[in-house]
């Protein structure tokens, strides 16, 4: 059975940081593109942070641009999100994703990806 799960979310003030983990189990997703996603309450789901199959192109939403970083271990079947900086906007369910969109625009929409976590709450204070 193919599983992402994430972890690390968790409720911090404005200003702080948090690490999200999401690992994989019954395939491996090393030539997979693995994207973030996450979605307010009331809200659709939005594109957070992307990485290439190849894991030499990383793709951000501009609202998070310079503070969020997305990294993979491919040793570990893994990929990360690492969150500086954060605003009570960023509060939210973050989800990641695994698929095989080709493009940086295909990375960017939920259409692109086939796997998906069951989500990790964020919650940020101001």
């Amino acid at each position: 059975q193919v599983q992402l799960v994430e972890s690390g979310g968790g409720f911090v003030q404005a200003g702080g940081s948090l690490r999200l983990s999401c690992a994989a189990s019954g395939r491996t997703f090393n030539s997979y593109a693995r994207g973030w996603f996450r979605q307010a309450p009331g809200k659709e789901r939005e594109f957070v942070a992307a990485l290439s199959r190849t894991g030499a192109g990383t793709t951000y939403a501009d609202s998070v641009k310079g503070r969020f970083t997305i990294s993979r271990d491919s040793a570990k079947n893994s990929v990360y999100l690492q969150m500086n900086s954060l605003k009570p906007e960023d509060t939210a369910v973050y989800y990641c994703a695994a698929g095989l969109p080709v493009t940086a625009a295909q990375r960017m929409g939920t259409h692109g990806y086939d796997y998906w976590g069951q989500g990790t709450q964020v919650t940020v204070s101001s």
